[in-house]
């Protein structure tokens, strides 16, 4: 049912079907793992942890999409595809796409407020998102 669904976002124009790229997977991982370091860093300011922390979640997300094939220009569908990709919760999720809401804020209105909670639950989120998606890539042979 996954393979339908992410079908169904291609007829509409939401993803592009493109072959799987496995180095750049690689590299989107890699970009996860670093972008996610940032937050553990508390001389960093809240908004940059957050900025990481999100960037993290989104490199995440789109390497669990090439994986399976696809690619999506729009940020939201690539957090949106996660229950066909991995078969994430709706829960868990729109956490990412509330995420996604700051982050907007931020970029196109310049206003960004949040919480040391909120971006302690994205980390969780984003540590559960790194592994899935490492498990998920780890029968191919490219380096991490």
């Amino acid at each position: 049912m996954p393979q339908a669904a992410l079908d169904n976002l291609v007829r509409i124009g939401q993803l592009k079907v493109e072959a799987r790229n496995d180095h750049e997977i690689a590299r989107l991982l890699s970009m996860a793992r670093n972008r996610f370091a940032d937050p553990q860093v508390a001389s960093i300011s809240a908004e940059g942890r957050f900025t990481s922390i999100y960037n993290a979640a989104h490199a995440a997300a789109l390497a669990a999409l090439r994986w399976h094939g696809y690619r999506s220009e729009n940020r939201y569908t690539v957090f949106q595809c996660l229950p066909h990709t991995l078969g994430w919760s709706a829960v868990q999720w729109r956490i990412l796409d509330s995420a996604h809401q700051k982050r907007n804020l931020a970029e196109y209105e310049g206003f960004l407020e949040v919480e040391e909670s909120t971006i302690a639950e994205l980390c969780e989120l984003v540590k559960a998102l790194i592994a899935v998606v490492d498990r998920l890539t780890e029968h191919r042979s490219f380096p991490l």
